[in-house]
């Protein structure tokens, strides 16, 4: 779906309220990784730079509902943003509200330049619930609506439908990095360069499902990683040993192997494994060619597999990838995720290929490999992404003008 962007409208004199994707870890009150806040200042500067009054509303974690946690201030988050906007910008928290007279005075008492930062939104019910009240009275504060969430555009809560069902008398349009996200991934799915490589990885096959079902007419190639390439594996008679299965799947794993080949798609899984009898430091560790022996579990994908689909990456054009390969977490199985990392960043730097990562986990172990710069698009929201690969509609879009 084509949505009005930020870069339509003009911000003079407009307070613009920005629902931006602020749910970072905490230590305490220490943030641990501030890439969410980094990637919505572009959109926070263009409208600085406007003229505009960003007002911006972010969840942090999973509050009660029932009010303010200490736990889950923004406060945080209010002192990392005005650290990275600088002495210039002054940020405004309205601490422990996200509407009323607390909001509505930070908001009036705002000058050119500064920006509000409203407290965690699920202090509320009514945020999850999608009230009504509560959209009416977050939507008073703004003149102009700005998504820039897609980690959340999945999620038809009040910030991310009803406020801009709210002001639908108000401009409602997409903040850079939204529209970056939909430009990609629709890309992806509507027009791709080919060969089209998917990798899918991650535990459960029943997480992937409505993915693989989308992309199978559409990619060329399937790769499956994770433990839910043992499900597939075990469907088609092969020994897993140990290793993860979910046995109310196998048939479903028959299902799509089998429309994988009426589709002349070709869904690969690894051909061997690294494996052990447990995960944990210093384990025994070794590679299965032929079948997981009783008592060991495939935990990443072996050195011949990695060879195979690194091979697969550098001749794709598109190669869009949802989930790590193996326990990427605890070395050495993160070998075949830091490696598929390599061979996209070699893809996108040496033959222009578009590569796109998806998910909390592959985004991370892409950062841990040392390569995130040179992917063509990490995106930050993995179920976002996934929905996406799925088809399905993203309800927070269609709170949006369409171009």
């Amino acid at each position: 779906m084509a949505t009005r962007s930020v870069k339509d409208l003009k911000f003079r004199g407009k307070r613009v309220l920005v629902r931006v994707d602020f749910n970072v870890p905490l230590a305490g009150n220490e943030i641990m990784d501030d890439r969410r806040l980094a990637a919505a200042l572009p959109t926070i500067q263009h409208i600085l730079k406007g003229g505009g009054l960003p007002v911006l509303m972010s969840h942090l974690g999973r509050p009660a509902g029932n009010g303010p946690e200490a736990a889950f201030s923004l406060q945080p988050v209010a002192v990392r943003l005005q650290a990275m906007l600088g002495e210039q910008h002054k940020v405004h928290f309205v601490d422990g509200a996200c509407e009323g007279a607390a909001a509505e005075a930070a908001i009036a008492g705002a000058g050119a330049g500064d920006v509000v930062l409203l407290d965690n939104l699920r202090f509320h019910a009514g945020e999850k619930k999608n009230d009504q009240a509560l959209s009416a009275a977050i939507a008073s504060l703004a003149d102009v609506y700005v998504d820039d969430a897609f980690g959340t555009a999945h999620r038809d809560h009040a910030s991310m439908v009803g406020v801009p069902d709210a002001m639908r008398d108000r401009p409602r349009v997409a903040g850079l990095l939204l529209d970056r996200e939909i430009h990609f991934l629709a890309r992806v799915l509507d027009d791709p360069q080919r060969p089209f490589i998917a990798i899918l990885g991650g535990a459960k096959v029943s997480d992937k499902l409505a993915a693989i079902r989308n992309l199978l007419p559409k990619v060329d190639v399937i790769l499956v990683g994770g433990a839910m390439a043992y499900t597939f594996m075990a469907a088609r008679g092969d020994s897993v040993g140990d290793s993860l299965v979910e046995e109310g799947m196998m048939d479903m794993a028959r299902e799509l192997m089998s429309l994988a080949e009426g589709a002349s798609t070709e869904l690969l899984l690894p051909t061997d494994h690294r494996c052990a009898e447990s995960i944990g430091v210093d384990v025994p560790v070794r590679t299965c060619e032929i079948g997981i022996p009783t008592g060991w579990m495939g935990l990443d994908i072996g050195p011949e597999t990695l060879a195979d689909w690194t091979r697969r990456i550098l001749d794709a054009k598109t190669v869009v990838w949802n989930g790590p390969v193996g326990v990427f977490e605890q070395p050495p199985f993160d070998e075949g995720t830091v490696g598929l990392a390599h061979a996209l960043a070699k893809s996108t730097r040496k033959h222009r290929a578009v590569t796109i990562v998806g998910g909390g986990e592959t985004a991370a172990a892409v950062e841990r490999a040392g390569v995130s710069s040179e992917i063509s698009h990490i995106s930050t929201g993995g179920g976002a992404s996934l929905r996406m690969l799925e088809g399905a509609e993203l309800p927070a879009l269609g709170s949006l003008e369409a171009v």
